[in-house]
């Protein structure tokens, strides 16, 4: 199994996926541990002193002003931990958990939490268990950290709460804890605070909605180029020499992908047939700068995403000259507003694309394809209703392009008096990223149909990949009405799994 090693200055995106996603195992290095016990030292040092310290001797938020004394503290961390984890509403899933409580763990091993070496090595010995805290969706404000749902994870470090065990059944966290040797913390100074003191949750979902939208950035590229060869489109719009005069990295990339799936088709340029037209319409021909603009989108975040992933987020944090220091890093601003970002290029990239799929139904301008590529058309309804269930989606991703950084509720009495709702745009990005994967399938299903319904002209080696791929998927191609849900299921999978993209690249090499 794939081994990840946590050390004092950070991690990758791709260690983020393999431990969430993928299973993989946690070591802590030995420059971590001795980073962890070196910052111990500090705290132990400031809490035999009188003077009141935040996080360490101190209550939290608006109780910050109470000095707490030495026998009551470790009470203070193990109570504010059972207080935060106060979440409501559905649970979370598995590997957004994961990803919660491995981040935490970065920066725990960065040194500059306090935390000892034993509850650091305790969070690994809970994920590499398989063991996952009960997470609700709702309980972050994105500001002093992912609050609720870090503390629900703190809650099984301690044997309390629920949780999930690598069977898939919910159970007692400290009987599962029990099952695999793991002795519960007992927390000490200033280790409940900085358990749940992270933009964790957020930047987990960060890190995977990129993943999954890499990937269906080059599938609408693809999906673009197969309606533009069933719309018998031109690709001379695609030519670099038009891209390189706006030079948008991403719109170049998007229209080297186009032109490399086109490439040899004997669909494209018959513009000058028998129902000639000037140009294609702006959902064709302006695919590359609208995918493109959302390309730039993505590297925007994803270099937000490499700098938090770089970072020790923790409030009060200990400094190397033995300061221990009170500040603002968890607030979640940065995170939030790429999360929003990133919705906001998803629907329309998803608009887009909705639009090309009615065109290719519209005998009015399909130009010669039959209405709703329907069999009988008027016996059949054909793909009527599948451009409904993709207007559907596409409605819903408008929705949820309504930013919710540009919200802010106050709290803990105002002294957090302007939060970033960072998870609340993470989640509702995740919708948009399944969203985004269905109406890209059902692109997908139209186009293939319709270049299959072009009789007499070949298509590129490519898209012929394509269809062959698509179609031993389980997803049929032209014919009288059947039962559609299962083609657009086995749609989706084909996308979501990846598939679209190989199956492209077994011709056109590597895609941008």
């Amino acid at each position: 199994m794939h081994t990840v090693v946590v050390g004092t200055s950070g991690v990758t995106a791709s260690d983020v996926l393999a431990v969430a996603r993928g299973g993989a195992r946690i070591e802590l290095s030995a420059e971590a541990v001795a980073a962890l016990a070196a910052a111990r030292e500090i705290v132990d040092a400031l809490a035999a002193k009188p003077d009141p310290v935040y996080g360490v001797s101190t209550g939290f938020g608006a109780l910050a002003t109470r000095h707490i004394s030495q026998e009551l503290r470790a009470q203070l961390q193990r109570n504010i931990v059972r207080s935060h984890a106060a979440g409501m509403g559905p649970r979370v899933e598995r590997e957004v958990v994961r990803a919660l409580m491995f981040l935490r763990l970065k920066t725990v091993c960065s040194g500059h939490t306090g935390v000892r070496p034993e509850v650091a090595q305790t969070m690994a010995d809970v994920l590499n268990a398989g063991i996952t805290p009960v997470v609700h969706e709702y309980g972050s404000l994105g500001c002093s950290g992912d609050l609720a749902p870090l503390s629900h994870c703190a809650l099984t470090l301690m044997g309390e709460g629920d949780a999930e065990g690598p069977d898939g059944t919910v159970r007692p966290a400290g009987e599962l804890l029990a099952d695999h040797g793991i002795q519960p913390v007992e927390l000490r100074e200033k280790e409940g605070l900085a358990l749940l003191n992270g933009t964790d949750g957020m930047l987990g979902m960060l890190v995977m909605a990129l993943a999954d939208l890499d990937t269906l950035y080059k599938s609408a590229d693809i999906t673009a180029a197969l309606s533009m060869e069933a719309l018998l489109g031109t690709d001379k719009v695609l030519a670099p020499e038009l891209h390189a005069i706006r030079p948008h990295p991403g719109q170049g990339a998007s229209a080297a992908n186009m032109l490399a799936v086109l490439k040899d088709s004997g669909l494209t340029g018959h513009h000058q047939d028998d129902a000639p037209r000037v140009q294609d319409a702006y959902s064709v021909r302006c695919a590359p700068q609208v995918a493109g603009a959302g390309r730039d989108t993505l590297a925007h975040a994803r270099l937000v995403a490499e700098r938090e992933l770089a970072s020790a987020v923790d409030n009060p944090v200990v400094l190397p000259d033995g300061r221990v220091e009170s500040n603002g890093n968890f607030h979640g601003a940065p995170v939030a507003y790429v999360l929003d970002f990133l919705a906001i290029a998803a629907a329309d990239l998803g608009s887009i694309a909705e639009r090309r799929t009615d065109r290719l139904l519209d005998k009015n301008r399909s130009h010669g394809l039959p209405p709703f590529l329907a069999d009988d058309a008027g016996v059949d309804s054909g793909l009527m209703i599948a451009q409904y269930t993709q207007a559907a989606l596409v409605s819903e991703m408008k929705r949820l392009a309504v930013p919710a950084s540009a919200d802010s509720i106050p709290s803990s009495a105002m002294q957090e008096d302007h939060v970033s709702m960072g998870w609340s745009a993470a989640r509702k990005l995740r919708t948009a990223v399944d969203n985004l994967t269905r109406i890209i399938a059902v692109e997908l299903y139209a186009a293939t149909r319709g270049i299959e319904l072009r009789e007499g002209l070949t298509p590129a080696p490519a898209s012929q990949a394509v269809i062959e791929a698509v179609r031993a998927a389980g997803v049929q191609g032209p014919g009288p009405d059947r039962f559609l849900a299962p083609d657009l299921a086995a749609a989706d999978a084909f996308v979501r799994g990846g598939h679209l993209v190989a199956a492209v690249e077994t011709v056109t090499g590597p895609l941008q």
